[in-house]
């Protein structure tokens, strides 16, 4: 008999694309948030004062002083060196 793998459900959760810039860099990426309730907004993320970082997937890093863009598939950001945050457009 095949045993199914015990992954978690993410019914209870939703994807959005933010933009996040710092004093140096324009980020982009996909922050997962809860689908209803508590923690359901971005701003519900960016003020928990019980973390000091917020996760990321698909991230875009780009210096606002210009070079060269990377792409990363993962970001642990520290909450203190966020400017601004706002929601992106999403991509094609």
């Amino acid at each position: 008999m095949a045993q199914m793998s015990e992954q978690p459900s993410n019914v209870d959760q939703r994807q959005e694309r933010v933009r996040i810039e710092t004093e140096r860099h324009r980020i982009e990426g996909v922050l997962t948030l809860a689908r209803d309730g508590y923690r359901s907004r971005v701003s519900d993320v960016l003020n928990a004062s019980e973390r000091e970082f917020i996760t990321l997937t698909e991230v875009t890093v780009s210096p606002l002083e210009g070079g060269p863009v990377e792409l990363h598939p993962y970001m642990s950001l520290a909450r203190r060196h966020i400017v601004f945050a706002v929601a992106a457009p999403e991509q094609a």
